[in-house]
């Protein structure tokens, strides 16, 4: 409930401002392609300038997302990584589950302790 005040709080005047913005500016512009001719009109837009402004706001929008989600991109590559090892981990401890249910409800022989791999026991 309170997102949704502070968001009509900050988006209200936004939106109010850009509306008279664009009232106030409803004069026609020309916008070129061509930095070189200001004569070619097939290189060039003529509309009114509010529409440029918020074309230009909206390119940037798109334009910033598309760098963004590129750039997590190996956030996500991780993600996807640590999400499958987890998943391979808990089909093991399901696995070991059963094998110890199969086993009478006792664990399987010890292998030699957590420092077997030293050559020492773990006592």
């Amino acid at each position: 409930m309170i997102k949704r005040i502070v968001n009509w709080l900050v988006l209200a005047p936004i939106a109010i401002v850009a509306v008279v913005l664009a009232v106030a500016n409803r004069a026609p512009v020309t916008f070129s392609f061509d930095p070189f001719s200001r004569d070619l009109s097939a290189a060039s837009l003529t509309m009114p300038l509010f529409v440029l402004v918020l074309a230009s706001v909206a390119l940037g929008v798109v334009i910033g997302g598309t760098v963004s989600w590129w750039k997590q991109g190996v956030h996500r590559r991780h993600a996807r990584k640590a999400e499958q090892e987890l998943d391979s981990a808990r089909a093991e401890i399901e696995l070991l589950r059963n094998e110890i249910a199969k086993n009478g409800g006792t664990p399987p022989a010890p292998h030699g302790g957590p420092l077997s791999f030293f050559g020492r026991s773990a006592a």
